[in-house]
């Protein structure tokens, strides 16, 4: 019976101690004061500029630039005889890695290869860049609340 209420009370004051304060216990220098003005965004600010960015420069990893040239070497391969058949497999390796490469660009980026740099410089004077495939109308000087890591009109 003993070791049972021990054990209950070693278990409570552990709990005890991984408790968090609450929101009341705060240090003795006295109370904290918020400048709070009504209808204040702290997630809101202004932009500065936007930059159109296009993905055709983006790199590929090379699996699409293998992958078709073993499908390219493999047809050009069913083409011919001897030497006319070497010079089919590899033609049909090049001419798959090079297709296969542009198949995986164009693959590479929610929402196509063309996406939009948003630099705004918030409220508090911070400034952030967000990366969105859209700007929905948004221009310089516009004012932006950022949700999501992205920029949306307010």
């Amino acid at each position: 019976m003993k070791i049972r209420t021990l054990s209950i009370a070693t278990t409570v004051a552990l709990l005890a101690a991984c408790a968090s304060p609450g929101y009341y216990d705060r240090p003795s220098a006295g109370p904290r004061f918020v400048d709070y003005r009504p209808g204040q965004c702290s997630y809101c600010g202004a932009v500065e500029r936007i930059e159109r960015v296009s993905g055709r420069g983006a790199a590929t990893s090379g699996g699409g630039a293998v992958l078709g040239a073993i499908v390219g070497g493999a047809l050009g391969n069913t083409v011919g005889k001897g030497d006319g058949r070497k010079a089919a497999t590899v033609a049909g390796a090049v001419a798959g890695g090079v297709i296969g490469n542009e198949i995986e660009r164009g693959q590479t980026g929610a929402g196509g290869d063309t996406w939009y740099e948003v630099f705004v410089r918030m409220d508090n004077g911070e400034r952030i860049v967000t990366r969105q495939y859209g700007i929905a109308g948004l221009r310089e000087g516009s004012r932006v609340e950022i949700r999501d890591g992205a920029a949306f009109p307010r």
